[in-house]
């Protein structure tokens, strides 16, 4: 522990899961339903945060449905997309036909992540062994020897100590917990960043078109009721080069892919409303280390093509809840234990991280090369488009991925 601040108080938990993204609160509302005393640590004081992955596919409504929790969960406000349509080059093409799909919930539902977390957390108050602690930000590891026995925390009234049989790292793509931990992580690469903005959105607007590609660029729109979300395409490190050209040749460029997005563009009013993801393809080589787990983006960063992030995150809670949850009740699982969910959740994670870089080198690195030549469709999209069946497999890849999990965690008596 390198923090030389002293805590003002000390807690005790079973479970101590560090950040309240999709995978900490899905594993601590599985936990806590499990009747395992376990503390979720949020370092922000609310959930609000813009431009987060808000794509809640078939096998996420798929673990709310087995939870109990779907009706609640589909009455708060979301779009439905079910044919992901675009233009590549101005040819229309489409990539994927979820009707087709022969799953309980056939869409991929739009839904702000804030409401996502918010429901769980809400939900999650009835189990007395789970506490969700707002404004609580993990700045070092509390170590035994070797063994990883908690976190030191900072809040609004100070610092406190989190001893905890079992850490689980839940705190996203640049992790305090993995960093403090010293794991190791294999970057694979992404050739890409991504600008994420709003444009106004009027009542009679409507197009089916998700994605479009022009020599050069890349955009994709999500209606989303009252506003388009918008994630131009860029290529990795050209941020700088973009805004030296000025706003208003970005905007240019926009309106010309996508002209249904000229009256509420004007929203768009500086830079300081265009946020930057720069996009990492990443893994860690080992998720554990005695007394820690790593899991969702603190083990995977993901691509944002397909939008999977959130679900890997849940698919990665549910599997932790599955395989852990009863060793959980005697104290810490081994060090092989906590491997265990390595060694389920690897292979769709590589998978999926495989198929994004296919994506990323034969389609997104081609298009955003420019130049003079007419973009040309791939043929694996060509073959795509003029088959529906293939639609449908693409869906289902896209939609339950590689190895859908399903809850079989135990729930605790009298929940």
């Amino acid at each position: 522990m390198t923090s030389d601040q002293q805590p003002n108080q000390t807690m005790k938990v079973r479970c101590c899961i560090v950040g309240g993204g999709p995978a900490g609160m899905m594993l601590g509302y599985l936990l806590g339903r499990a009747g395992i005393d376990v503390v979720v640590l949020e370092k922000h004081a609310d959930f609000f945060r813009d431009f987060r992955g808000d794509t809640v596919h078939p096998s996420t409504l798929q673990v709310m449905d087995e939870l109990g929790l779907i009706d609640g969960f589909l009455k708060l406000p979301h779009q439905r997309l079910q044919k992901m349509d675009g233009l590549f080059g101005g040819t229309p093409v489409r990539i994927a036909d979820l009707s087709r799909l022969r799953t309980k919930y056939p869409f991929i539902a739009f839904m702000p992540q804030w409401d996502f977390l918010n429901f769980l957390r809400e939900a999650g108050r009835r189990f007395a062994s789970l506490k969700v602690m707002m404004s609580t930000e993990a700045v070092d590891l509390i170590r035994r020897g070797e063994t990883v026995a908690g976190v030191r925390a900072k809040t609004p009234d100070g610092i406190i100590d989190i001893e905890a049989d079992l850490t689980i790292a839940c705190d996203g793509r640049h992790s305090t917990v993995r960093e403090r931990a010293g794991l190791e992580v294999e970057e694979i690469g992404a050739p890409m960043d991504v600008l994420w903005f709003r444009a106004g959105r009027r009542p009679d607007e409507t197009e089916n078109v998700f994605a479009r590609v022009e020599p050069g660029k890349m955009m994709i729109t999500f209606d989303r009721g009252d506003y388009w979300q918008c994630a131009y395409v860029i290529a990795k490190g050209q941020y700088e080069a973009v805004k030296a050209r000025g706003l208003q040749a970005l905007l240019d460029d926009v309106t010309r892919m996508a002209p249904i997005l000229r009256s509420g563009i004007a929203e768009v009013k500086s830079f300081d409303d265009i946020k930057l993801l720069t996009v990492a393809i990443n893994r860690l080589k080992r998720w554990t280390q005695p007394g820690l787990l790593c899991i969702g983006d603190a083990a995977h960063a993901m691509s944002p093509v397909g939008g999977v992030g959130v679900n890997l995150a849940v698919q990665d809670a549910v599997a932790t809840a599955n395989l852990l949850a009863d060793k959980l009740q005697r104290g810490c699982p081994t060090e092989d234990e906590l491997d265990a969910i390595r060694r389920r959740r690897e292979f769709p994670v590589k998978m999926t991280q495989r198929m994004q870089v296919i994506v990323q080198n034969n389609i997104i690195s081609g298009a955003l090369q420019g130049g003079d030549r007419p973009l040309k469709v791939p043929l694996v999209v060509r073959l795509v488009t003029a088959l529906p069946w293939l639609q449908g497999i693409s869906a289902r890849l896209l939609a339950l991925g590689v190895r859908p999990e399903h809850v079989h965690s135990r729930v605790a008596p009298g929940y």
